[in-house]
């Protein structure tokens, strides 16, 4: 076969090109500036605080039934906002747009539809839901009453993941045929946390986001996935922190591999392959990335210049803002994320019975 046939598998005369403007940053809406609402102000809400702050979005109130802890948070990140305990007390207000829910999945969903029967747009925290109907049922929710329901999947708009997401959609890679990625990074600061509780925290709480980047990537849907976790020797968490999944496709397949209990030579990558191109990304953490585009035209290494934190909890809220702004559903929106948890749901129930599932037939967290 020819060049035709392999592309760019046959070529070894590939030469450095400019790199493509991509839109890979967060995106920022034009003129809509509402005022912000945070429930829960637990440890990740430092990331949140921190991209609106950077953006010049105006947090109004912080919300924590412990009280000190919304102050600190105030203190720290804006001075002049509200503090209260009560979640209710926030839908209350007139003077509050948007509502972005971080506490955890459980405490999560009474909040959000509260939130949505009060006629706020609301930013739910990723897992968003451990029920599929209960999603859907929040989803109709929010259209019923007008508002917009997105999901924090911050991964989305890390640079690298980011970058890969938009070759995809500008077609430089043709048509995909695999997706390979491979997280290797010590997990086991959970043992000190209630997440140390969470049995699926490779495949759920933290894999949630590579499921999240392939439900971006790939048009079509699985025709099954197969997963399995095990405990790594020397493990100080609970949970197994070594995971892996296999998505297969009708043309194209896509691989995970997690090690969460790796404490020397840290690596993260990710592998994006199609008819046409190729995009590559690796780095010892997910901060710090190296990315290729690899076409017929030769190889381009963009110098991306955001960061997964806080950056993309910038485009989570950013794009939330923008579909207020121009009255369209969001990208992340929870309908769209509800085919996100259908992948993950399939992987964690595969690895309960070590048989490969279809997206969807899972309709509950096992």
């Amino acid at each position: 076969m020819g060049e035709d046939d392999y592309g760019i598998a046959e070529r070894a005369d590939l030469e450095p090109v400019d790199s493509p403007e991509l839109p890979y940053r967060p995106p920022e809406p034009e003129s809509y500036d509402p005022n912000i609402a945070l429930v829960g102000t637990g440890g990740i809400s430092e990331q949140h605080l921190a991209a609106y702050r950077d953006a010049g979005w105006n947090v109004a109130v912080l919300c924590n039934r412990t009280i000190a802890k919304a102050e600190g948070r105030r203190d720290e990140f804006y001075p002049d906002a509200d503090v209260c305990a009560d979640y209710r007390d926030v839908l209350e207000r007139d003077d509050v747009d948007v509502v972005d829910v971080t506490t955890h999945p459980e405490e999560r969903v009474p909040i959000v539809e509260a939130a949505v029967r009060a006629g706020k747009h609301v930013l739910s925290q990723k897992p968003f839901v451990e029920d599929l109907d209960e999603g859907e049922r929040l989803v109709s929710l929010a259209e019923e009453h007008g508002v917009t329901l997105a999901v924090n999947q911050n991964g989305r708009w890390a640079p690298h993941f980011g970058y890969a997401r938009a070759a995809v959609e500008a077609g430089l890679l043709g048509q995909l045929t695999g997706v390979h990625a491979s997280v290797d990074w010590n997990h086991n600061w959970i043992g000190e946390t209630a997440l140390d509780a969470v049995h699926h925290i490779v495949l759920y709480d933290f894999g949630i986001h590579w499921f999240d980047v392939l439900a971006c990537l790939f048009d079509d849907e699985p025709t099954s996935i197969y997963a399995s976790v095990a405990e790594a020797p020397g493990q100080e968490a609970t949970p197994p922190l070594l995971g892996k999944a296999t998505l297969e496709f009708e043309n194209a397949q896509a691989a995970l591999t997690f090690d969460g209990n790796v404490r020397y030579g840290p690596r993260d990558s990710i592998y994006v392959a199609g008819t046409r191109g190729t995009v590559e990304s690796t780095g010892p953490d997910l901060s710090e990335q190296s990315v290729t585009l690899y076409t017929d035209e030769g190889y381009a290494r963009p110098n991306l210049e955001t960061t997964w934190f806080p950056d993309g909890f910038r485009g989570a809220m950013g794009e939330l803002l923008c579909a207020v702004e121009e009255d369209r559903e969001p990208a992340n929106s929870g309908r769209d994320n509800l085919r996100t948890l259908e992948w993950c749901f399939a992987a964690v129930a595969s690895a309960e019975d070590g048989e490969p599932k279809v997206p969807g037939d899972v309709r509950e967290l096992p």
